[in-house]
């Protein structure tokens, strides 16, 4: 029995002020009015109506049942105008995920100005150098940075692609000498930067020459976070590979310097995952569809920009 079906029906009958005059409006017979009603009688195990062939009657129990029903059907009114307008109109919160330094870069800034256009969505942003479990977690869109993405049944959408440098400070090379090629960098002090998509002892470039890939000695530092890796190479400690996105600063500061500029490391795709296509909450919809506007262009304008810091 769909009790709540037969709910409506109840109501609309005492409404309607008979069976007839509620099918009509509920565009159905009168028998299925009456069955409806009957049903629900038998269901609660108590008369609901006094019938006569020409009027009913609610009873004391149909009374008290009639305000209850009112109440439960306008609730789920209003559930199903508020999931409806999910679908409709971005507000509510939005949970986002994404990687550390490419979110205090990119992802941040991108925020405010989505905010702009959609006031009523407010957003909960959390950092971190990992793919967590959307499901799990309970995140709308994770902002990812992979070479490639396992199976995972999530829906993704790629943003554009990032990559990496090597930097180095001009003290450092004041007393160590420039590096020329991939290979020079064996007999340098080597900084490391720790990701689980890359190995810890090389170091693979993109150049003229296609892949070359250098194998690291004893490294004396390493981190897991972009910003770390500048501060440490900006303070002479040695050569890192910084991704743009966190080289940009310290390039235009000259607190680094970009070595070996025809070549470029560990490039990575940015990846917008999130549970599903079907009934996507309006949030979900326009924030993805915002940063597939405005990302490819910021990366776009970066990398231009990062080749007036080559070296020669």
């Amino acid at each position: 029995m769909d009790t709540l079906q037969n709910m409506r029906v109840f109501v609309r009958v005492v409404e309607a002020g008979s069976f007839t005059g509620a099918a009509q409006h509920l565009n159905t017979t009168t028998a299925y009015a009456s069955r409806a009603v009957s049903d629900l009688e038998a269901h609660l195990r108590t008369r609901l109506l006094n019938r006569t062939t020409r009027r009913i009657a609610l009873t004391e129990a149909g009374e008290r049942y009639l305000q209850r029903c009112e109440q439960i059907l306008a609730y789920v009114d209003q559930a199903e105008a508020e999931a409806g307008d999910a679908h409709a109109r971005p507000a509510g919160k939005l949970k986002i995920h994404a990687m550390t330094s490419f979110g205090q870069h990119y992802v941040v800034p991108a925020v405010g100005r989505y905010q702009q256009r959609y006031p009523d969505v407010h957003v909960e942003l959390t950092l971190a150098q990992r793919i967590p479990d959307l499901l799990d977690e309970g995140f709308d869109v994770s902002l990812t940075l992979a070479t490639s993405l396992p199976d995972s049944g999530l829906v993704s959408q790629r943003l554009g692609s990032a990559f990496s440098i090597a930097c180095a400070s001009p003290a450092y090379l004041e007393r160590h000498g420039v590096p020329q090629t991939p290979a020079d960098l064996a007999h340098h002090t080597c900084l490391q930067m720790v990701a689980p998509v890359f190995p810890s002892d090389k170091w693979t470039f993109d150049g003229p020459n296609g892949d070359e890939t250098i194998t690291l000695g004893p490294t004396p530092f390493q981190v897991n976070v972009a910003e770390a890796m500048a501060v440490a190479v900006s303070n002479g400690m040695g050569i890192g590979l910084i991704p743009i996105y966190s080289a940009i600063s310290g390039l235009r500061s000259g607190a680094f310097v970009w070595l070996l500029p025809q070549y470029t490391s560990q490039e990575m795709n940015l990846y917008a995952l999130y549970p599903s296509r079907q009934y996507l909450d309006a949030k979900i919809r326009t924030w993805v569809e915002f940063l597939r506007d405005e990302l490819p262009a910021t990366l776009a304008a970066d990398q231009a920009e990062l080749r007036q810091f080559a070296r020669g």
